[in-house]
C-alpha cells in the first residue's frame, strides 16, 4: 500500500502536473503563432551606388537626471512637461480619513481572495535567508549547566508551523503587514493584522483543513477564510485587542485617527483625530494598560505623545517630546504612568506620567532617564516584570533592567549608570525599503510564567529571547518564502505569528 502523500507533498505534485500541462500548451501555441507569421522569401533589391551620409550629432533620449540648481537655471522654476519626454501619468488621489462610526459589511474588499464576516465568528542586507543563526550545536554545553534553560529551549524549538495551509496560502492583508496581533482569546488562534492601505485582516485558525481529492492531479487546494476590511485610509500602524475587553480592537494609522473596532456587531468607532481635518499627525503606535483601562496613549511621526481620557468624553493631552519621529514606546504593564519611548534622534526616554511639567504647548511628562544608541532606535516594549527591549539601526536588540520600578517615587530621577543595557545582542536589523521594521514584542501575561519576547530575523526565521538575552529558539518552517517582520507572542499560549510583506502569515503553535 502506497504511503499517504501529505498535503504539501500532494499540492507539490499538482503542481507540477499543472505546470507541465502549461508548458506543452504554450510550446504548441507558439509553433502555430511562428508558423502564421512566417515572413515571405526575400527579394534581392538591385545594388544601389553607396553616398557618405552627412554626420548627425549625437543626442540622448531621455535626459540625465539633474537638478536645476547644478545645471545653473533657477531652482524655483517649475518643470515643463515637454523636457519630460514620456507619458505623465495622473498622481492618485490622496486617500482622505473616514470620521465618525462605520459598519464594517459596508467596507468588505471585494473579490474571492477574501471572504464575509463569518471569518469572524469562527533590504535584505547582510541577510542570508534560510541560513540559521542559532544553532542547538552552539549551546550544549550552556545547557548542561542550567536544565532549565534547556526545557524552556526544548518547549520554544518544539513549535511547528501551522499545517493547515502553507504560509504562501494564507495572505491575511492585501499589502505588506505592518501591525500585527492575536486576539486574547484562549480557545482558539486569532491572529488580527493590519497593512499600510489601512485594511484590517482576521484569521481564525482554528477552521477546518481544506478538504480535496488527494488523488486528482488537477484539484485546486481551497484558500483559507480571511476577513478583510477598509477601517482606515492609510497605513494601520498599531492594533491592540486588551486581555480586559475581548470584544474591542483598538487600530491606529497613519491617517492621524485611532478608532475601536466592537466585534460583536462589527462596527468601528472612532475615538479620536485632530480637531482640524487638515492637521496631519501620523500616528506611529498605540498602547492600552489594563491597570489603566479608559487611558490610551498613542505616539507620533512628528515626536509627540498624546494621552486620550475615555472617562472625560475623549480628552485628549498632547506633549511634544521630541523634533523626530518616535517609532515606537510602551507603558508598563504594571505602572501605566511610566511610559519608554524609542525614537529617530537615536535615544530610549523613560517619562513619568505623574508630573506634568511646562503649561501650555510646553507642557510634557517628566523626564527620568535616556540612553542615546549609535543609530536610531526603533521600538521599546517592556515586560511585566521591567525588563526593557529595544531594537536599533545600530543592529542590536538591548535589555534594560527597570525591575525596581514599582518603588520609584514621582519625578525619581535614573541614575545614568542604570540606563545602560544590562544585555545587548546583535541582531541584523537592516529592513531596508521593502520590509516592515524589526521590533522586539514581549509575551504579554504567559501562561508558564517565562518572560519572552520575539523578533522577526532576516533570513526569514523569528527569534525567541528571554528576560536574560538567552535565545530561546529560531522558529522556521516549509514554505516560507519572505521575511516574517512583524512578529508577535500570544498573551497567554505560546503560538507565535509573523506577517510579511506580501501581506501572508507564518504561525508557530
Amino acid at each position: 500500500m502506497a504511503p499517504e502523500l501529505s498535503a504539501f507533498e500532494a499540492r507539490r505534485r499538482a503542481n507540477v502536473a499543472n505546470n507541465t500541462k502549461l508548458l506543452k500548451e504554450t510550446a504548441e501555441i507558439g509553433a502555430k503563432m511562428k508558423r502564421a507569421a512566417a515572413p515571405p522569401p526575400r527579394v534581392s533589391a538591385p545594388k544601389r551606388r553607396k553616398v557618405a551620409a552627412e554626420p548627425t550629432p549625437r543626442t540622448r533620449v531621455m535626459p540625465t537626471r539633474q537638478s536645476r540648481r547644478l545645471a545653473g537655471g533657477d531652482a524655483s522654476e517649475g518643470i515643463k512637461v515637454e523636457d519630460i519626454p514620456i507619458e505623465i501619468k495622473d498622481r492618485e488621489p490622496k486617500r482622505t480619513r473616514i470620521g465618525g462610526d462605520m459598519a464594517l459589511s459596508s467596507l468588505q474588499v471585494d473579490g474571492n481572495r477574501w471572504s464575509d464576516s463569518d471569518a469572524l465568528a469562527s533590504f535584505r542586507q547582510g541577510a542570508q535567508p534560510g541560513v540559521r543563526t542559532f544553532s542547538n550545536d552552539d549551546i550544549k554545553e550552556e545547557e548542561e549547566s542550567d536544565e532549565k534553560l534547556a526545557s524552556l529551549r526544548k518547549d520554544m524549538s518544539d513549535l511547528g508551523i501551522y499545517e493547515g495551509w502553507l504560509p504562501n496560502d494564507i495572505k491575511i492583508t492585501p499589502e505588506r503587514v505592518y501591525a500585527l496581533t492575536f486576539h486574547p482569546i484562549q480557545d482558539k488562534p486569532l491572529v488580527l493584522a493590519g497593512d499600510k492601505k489601512g485594511t484590517l485582516g482576521i484569521f481564525d485558525a482554528s477552521q477546518p483543513p481544506p478538504e480535496y481529492d488527494e488523488d486528482d492531479e488537477d484539484a485546486k487546494i481551497p484558500l483559507p477564510k480571511v476577513a478583510a476590511f477598509e477601517l482606515h485610509t492609510r497605513t494601520i500602524s498599531s492594533i491592540k485587542a486588551p486581555m480586559f475587553d475581548h470584544n474591542s480592537v483598538f487600530t491606529s494609522s497613519y491617517d492621524s485617527s485611532i478608532r475601536c473596532l466592537d466585534l460583536p456587531t462589527q462596527v468601528s468607532s472612532q475615538l479620536w483625530q485632530p480637531d482640524d481635518d487638515g492637521t496631519d499627525l501620523g500616528i506611529s503606535c498605540i498602547d492600552v494598560s489594563a491597570e489603566a483601562k479608559d487611558i490610551i496613549l498613542f505616539s507620533t511621526l512628528d515626536g509627540s505623545v498624546g494621552r486620550i481620557d475615555r472617562r472625560a468624553k475623549g480628552k485628549t493631552d498632547i506633549w511634544g517630546l521630541t523634533d523626530n519621529k518616535i517609532g515606537g514606546f510602551s507603558m508598563h504593564p504594571l505602572e501605566p504612568h511610566l511610559l519608554a519611548t524609542a525614537s529617530l534622534d537615536r535615544t530610549l526616554k523613560i517619562w513619568d506620567l505623574r508630573m506634568i511639567k511646562g503649561k501650555g504647548d510646553d507642557a510634557h511628562p517628566t523626564l527620568l532617564g535616556e540612553h542615546t544608541s549609535r543609530l536610531s532606535v526603533s521600538h521599546a516594549s517592556w515586560s511585566r516584570g521591567g525588563r526593557l527591549a529595544t531594537s536599533s539601526y545600530d543592529d542590536t536588540v538591548k535589555l534594560y533592567d527597570m525591575s525596581e520600578a514599582s518603588k520609584w517615587k514621582a519625578g525619581h530621577q535614573i541614575k545614568e549608570s542604570a540606563m545602560e543595557p544590562v544585555h545587548s545582542i546583535r541582531h541584523n536589523n537592516q529592513t531596508g525599503r521593502w520590509v516592515t521594521i524589526l521590533k522586539p514584542q514581549w509575551q504579554i501575561n504567559p501562561a508558564d510564567g517565562v518572560e519572552k519576547f520575539a523578533i522577526a530575523n532576516m533570513n526569514r526565521f523569528v527569534d525567541i529571547f528571554d528576560s536574560n538575552g538567552k535565545q530561546l529558539a529560531q522558529l522556521e518552517g516549509e514554505g516560507i518564502t519572505a521575511v516574517p517582520a512583524v512578529a508577535e507572542f500570544h498573551p497567554r499560549h505560546n503560538w507565535v505569528a509573523g506577517g510579511t510583506g506580501s501581506g501572508k502569515l507564518c504561525l508557530w503553535m
